[in-house]
């Protein structure tokens, strides 16, 4: 089964700054558009941002605009979401999830999923 997995996570203090990537086994992402999504504890998962197979079309929620960017570096087929100035709400778990087809910020159009990687901000 294709299979997508994210790294970068962890623990940052408010205003700081981290950098998550999206790879995939079983598919290449470079066919794909690729969405990030976030679920914190006791809350439904929500989009972040997307962007479409060559790059060219980005979008983003309101909580996060202008302090997220979302990228693909497609020659390392790896997508990348940079999380600048950090709030405490942006405690969730991040998922990145792949569809082959444009880019939507709708969770139920995209087919694969990773299992997430933990991002923490607090003091």
């Amino acid at each position: 089964q294709p299979q997508l997995m994210e790294s970068g996570g962890g623990l940052v203090q408010p205003g700081g700054s981290l950098t998550l990537s999206c790879a995939a086994s079983g598919l290449e992402l470079d066919y794909y558009a690729v969405g990030w999504f976030r679920q914190a504890p006791g809350k439904e998962r929500e989009p972040v941002a997307s962007i479409s197979t060559g790059g060219d079309l980005t979008y983003s929620v309101k909580p996060v605009r202008g302090r997220f960017t979302i990228s693909r570096d497609n020659s390392k087929k790896i997508v990348y979401l940079q999380m600048n100035d950090l709030k405490p709400d942006d405690t969730a778990v991040y998922y990145c999830a792949a569809d082959p087809g444009l880019p939507t910020l709708t969770e139920y159009e995209f087919d694969y999923w990773g299992q997430g990687t933990q991002v923490t901000v607090s003091s």
